[in-house]
């Protein structure tokens, strides 16, 4: 409701616009003491900074006006080439003309939601899925449809309830916040009747370089075809203070998502897109993603050893092959979000379940972060939360 002191009357979209929960929660983790599981960011220490530092002087030795100059909306041109030739490797053919370079991958999801969504409009969703993605989209008025799930994903009977859709959002791999994967044979499943029913997919696959135990399966976008935007992103695997992400779009979305990427920031920053492109050019990301994949394996390790030694019987998770988060599924009628508050006052931190369904229809689970926690901070927190929940669970039988 508008202040009537105001002389501002905002748009009805406004009123969709919402704090993002994880990072309200990201404000406890600054208190002193408390480890925090919560925030979905990468490990300062896997930043590439001397290859950055050295990066950053070639441009402005040998490019330094066209870096600082305004830039092409589509993106960098040798940059497009790049990430058209690494898609190839992992199965999708994507023409660099048909790849747009975003702020971050964030503004691919704003752009795909101006140009698909109408008020009223259906976006499908996995539950949970990211809850980045419900933000972007809810400015737009969608009506989401949840699509069944299981511990591979998304259902494939479930598009048919989803017939009409504008698309169906989904992350394949290591998807946050479940941390799940769909398997091969469940992505041709996907894919299947996907087309069958007349829904586009939306593909995002931010994770998808940080796999511990095998590569995933080629993308749902290589199989789609014509029918799949895939969205990326070089934030895990460089450094998220570049804002670079892109976006691959079939022939007839293209034209409409550049338009809009125009109408928002007319490009992203040129210069921050050259020092990417010359860390990656010469095969940097062949010696330092397998670093990253290892430490991240060991945090990984660190977390599963942990929940296993000390969360109370009652308590389900996945392993994941790969990503930042583990997915925790409470036993019935203990509430992660109004156990939050006991968790931090015991010294940790976790971001409750609740906010990535659609229709914030489950309390009852927690997503936690690994990556950014020593193995022995790891143990220290999940003990801790462990002891917070089986209080709650004391608490409940009392009763």
């Amino acid at each position: 409701m508008s202040d009537p002191a105001s002389p501002w009357t905002l748009a009805r979209r406004a009123a969709r616009l919402n704090p993002s929960t994880i990072r309200e929660i990201l404000k406890l983790t600054e208190l002193p003491g408390i480890i925090s599981l919560a925030g979905g960011l990468p490990a300062p220490e896997s930043f590439p900074v001397e290859a950055m530092a050295e990066a950053s002087a070639r441009v402005l030795r040998d490019q330094p006006r066209e870096a600082l100059q305004y830039a092409a909306s589509e993106g960098f041109g040798p940059l497009r080439e790049w990430l058209s030739a690494q898609l190839a490797r992992d199965g999708l053919k994507a023409d660099p003309a048909r790849i747009l370079v975003t702020t971050g991958s964030q503004q691919g999801l704003d752009l795909v939601g101006k140009v698909l969504v109408d008020p009223g409009s259906r976006v499908a969703v996995e539950q949970p899925t990211y809850l980045g993605a419900l933000q972007a989209f809810a400015p737009f008025e969608p009506e989401f449809q949840p699509l069944a799930c299981d511990d591979e994903g998304p259902l494939p009977e479930a598009f048919a309830a989803a017939r009409g859709a504008r698309m169906a959002y989904l992350l394949p791999n290591f998807q946050n916040p479940s941390g799940r994967s769909i398997p091969a044979a469940r992505r041709e499943a996907i894919v299947a009747q996907a087309a069958a029913h007349g829904v586009p997919i939306v593909e995002d696959n931010p994770y998808g370089e940080l796999w511990y135990d095998e590569a995933p399966p080629p993308p749902l976008s290589a199989a789609a075809g014509e029918g799949a935007v895939y969205l990326g992103s070089f934030s895990k695997v460089l450094a998220p203070g570049l804002r670079l992400g892109f976006v691959v779009a079939p022939a007839a979305l293209f034209p409409k998502l550049l338009q809009a990427k125009q109408a928002a920031d007319l490009h992203t920053p040129g210069f921050n897109q050259r020092v990417a492109y010359e860390v990656v050019r010469d095969g940097f990301l062949d010696t330092h993603l397998p670093a990253v994949r290892a430490r991240y394996k060991r945090q990984r390790d660190a977390m599963q050893a942990a929940l296993q030694a000390h969360l109370p019987a009652g308590c389900r998770w996945q392993k994941p092959h790969g990503g930042m988060f583990f997915w925790v599924e409470l036993p019935p009628a203990v509430d992660a979000t109004a156990l939050l508050p006991r968790a931090v006052e015991a010294g940790v931190a976790y971001v409750p379940g609740a906010p990535f369904f659609s229709d914030g229809g489950r309390s009852d689970c927690l997503r936690l972060s690994f990556v950014t926690v020593t193995p022995e901070r790891i143990d220290e927190g999940v003990r801790a939360l462990a002891g917070v929940i089986a209080q709650a669970l004391d608490t409940r039988k009392a009763a």
